[in-house]
């Protein structure tokens, strides 16, 4: 049921129906009970989606049913959430969001009261007691819609101590909401931070999240930068935990290049713990040569932020964080926070009076090619001979100087293959190729 962030799935069906969402409060109330927490309240946030409130009220009811109360933000970013969480007077905090995903689908994540994600093991307990409950005869909870009673304000006040003042003052930027958790919060954010802001995909529908639009979607957003000369633009997921900004020139600046200007930054200030930066098997090797150039370490873990941060805890690493997005400030968050990310990039280009095509200049980019292959099931890579075959090949044809990676997504019916290399064409070659033996055995 818990994926690598939360659980998710399509709104109203299991496991995000009325009697499922039911069970997870109830189960989070009892597991906050047995820890001795529960006499604070449980803070919940969502994003934009027309379903957020419905599941929002179904929680809060397991959860007053367990007898621990609730705490409504509203719409806040998820990295909100887990800063609320952490600083308030709260059990524990949940958001409810797909991230990235269309709005149909929602997802619920859960954060212990020091504002990190639930480890596995805590995960696998409030599991067991769901479908517990699920064997019951548990009615499912279907109340009104929760009232907001908590604000974010003080959320946006740790963000705004991050800078110094009206730091971005003189920038001109660009902000693609994506319609959805930022959308309130950032216009007000990045202007009480000094930006001479402009505005796009900011108009909630509740069903406009993520459509063409935001960190997965910058075509507006490029366009918007390059004709208004822009210093920068940014676009932001559905729950602003990841951001992707675009460069004066129309250069993308994804996660990666976001890293290796956030570890220059760092490493100048004395402030990057071990030189070392974590990032993902998904980091181009064009980042791991351009910090070994700065003399910084980059080490590798699972997809996952949450397991680059894990990752960065055992390390005591400041930095870290994936390819789309996501970014880890360690010593301001305990999660990816795109708004706080923004800030700090934005910042660094104030501090040393360059564009972020300058920044960014050093990291040489190798193709590389990501392929998502929806499939029926899931096997081990093992038990597909053809696709075991097709990966042998091609790493043969690379012969150490490329990746390839095949892996099923944690959040979604989808096996990806990534392939990297010297050469765009060999790399679309391989790609092809081991997606369709998958498509053959799976699809």
């Amino acid at each position: 049921m818990f994926g690598t962030d939360g659980i998710r799935g399509v709104a109203g069906e299991p496991p995000l129906d009325a009697r499922t969402v039911t069970a997870l409060g109830i189960a989070l109330g009892d597991d906050l009970r047995r820890r001795g927490l529960a006499e604070n309240p449980v803070l919940i946030g969502m994003d934009t989606r027309e379903s957020g409130p419905r599941i929002a009220a179904q929680l809060a009811e397991g959860l007053r049913r367990s007898g621990v109360g609730v705490r409504f933000a509203g719409v806040v970013t998820t990295p909100g959430v887990a800063y609320l969480t952490r600083t308030g007077t709260f059990s524990a905090g949940v958001m409810i969001s797909a991230s990235h995903n269309p709005f149909r689908d929602n997802g619920i994540k859960v954060f212990a009261r020091t504002g990190y994600k639930l480890p596995d093991e805590e995960e696998h307990e409030i599991e067991s007691e769901i479908f517990r409950l699920l064997e019951s005869t548990l009615a499912p909870a279907e109340p009104p819609a929760l009232i907001q009673d908590f604000n974010a304000r003080p959320y946006l006040d740790f963000l705004l101590a991050t800078i110094q003042g009206n730091e971005l003052n003189g920038l001109r930027v660009v902000i693609d909401c994506g319609n959805g958790a930022a959308s309130h919060l950032a216009p007000q954010l990045f202007r009480e931070a000094g930006a001479a802001l402009t505005v796009i995909h900011c108009q909630p529908n509740g069903r406009n999240i993520n459509l063409d639009c935001g960190a997965l979607h910058v075509e507006s957003l490029r366009k918007a930068v390059l004709d208004e000369g822009a210093n920068a633009g940014v676009a932001f997921d559905g729950d602003a935990d990841r951001a992707i900004l675009i460069s004066p020139l129309g250069r993308i600046i994804d996660g990666d290049a976001m890293m290796l200007i956030a570890a220059r930054r760092l490493q100048a200030d004395g402030h990057l713990a071990g030189n070392l930066v974590v990032s993902t098997v998904m980091s181009n090797f064009g980042l791991e040569k351009a910090l070994g150039r700065l003399g910084i370490t980059m080490l590798r873990t699972p997809v996952g932020d949450k397991y680059v941060l894990e990752e960065m805890l055992r390390r005591d690493a400041v930095l870290g964080g994936e390819q789309s997005g996501h970014v880890i400030f360690r010593e301001y968050a305990t999660t990816g926070d795109g708004m706080l990310t923004a800030l700090r990039i934005l910042q660094a280009c104030a501090r040393e009076k360059a564009p972020l095509d300058e920044l960014a200049a050093d990291l040489t980019v190798f193709p590389q090619l990501l392929v998502n292959i929806r499939v029926k099931e899931r096997r081990p890579l093992e038990q597909l001979p053809a696709v075991a075959d097709e990966i042998r090949a091609c790493e043969t044809a690379l012969n150490g100087l490329g990746r390839v990676l095949v892996r099923f997504s944690g959040t979604e019916p989808l096996a990806r293959v990534m392939v990297e290399g010297p050469d765009s064409a060999q790399v679309e070659k391989w790609a092809g190729r081991i997606a369709d033996a998958i498509r053959a055995e799976l699809g």
